[in-house]
């Protein structure tokens, strides 16, 4: 196993946030690999049961990196199928929003300081040439309307856990 050195000076510089919000117990030791692999060993994922579906857990992490590591890791973790994530980049140049599940796969999208997602001009000019239902489900599409859909119900859960913790 090759570990990455260390960004070296006057290489842009990014931070990240990684959610996995369900993965099979089988696969969690591996997503532990592919992560140090990626991110070097300060990189850990503390798992915990996946109440919306048995047999799954779900992780969090945070990084700072090479600009580029969360595409990488996006990259990566698509791989393992049945695994939902999230993964947010933020450099100098742009913040990023990757976003994948099994049934509609990944989807990437820039974003600006709240989170929001932010549509370019050519995906606006390519929605704007289909017809009205064509448009709709392309805007959808660029927005990534479906995977915010999906994954909602596996973020309630950590809030839930959240409020709970803090009401103790």
């Amino acid at each position: 196993m090759e570990l990455i050195s260390p960004p070296q000076r006057g290489f842009p510089l990014s931070r990240g946030y990684l959610a996995i919000h369900s993965a099979p117990s089988a696969l969690c030791r591996h997503l532990d690999w592919a992560l140090v692999n990626l991110l070097g060993p300060s990189a850990t994922l503390s798992w915990r049961p996946q109440p919306l579906l048995p047999g799954s857990h779900r992780a969090i992490c945070e990084w700072r990196d090479r600009e580029g590591a969360g595409a990488d890791l996006a990259s990566t973790l698509r791989g393992w199928h049945y695994v939902r994530f999230e993964i947010r980049e933020e450099s100098d140049r742009e913040k990023v929003l990757y976003r994948y599940t099994p049934n509609l796969g990944i989807h990437r999208a820039v974003i600006d300081e709240l989170g929001s997602v932010l549509i370019s001009e050519n995906q606006i000019m390519h929605a704007l040439a289909q017809h009205d239902d064509d448009m709709r489900e392309t805007m959808d599409k660029a927005l990534g309307t479906s995977w915010e859909r999906e994954l909602d119900q596996f973020r309630r859960v950590d809030l839930e856990a959240i409020s709970q913790s803090q009401a103790i």
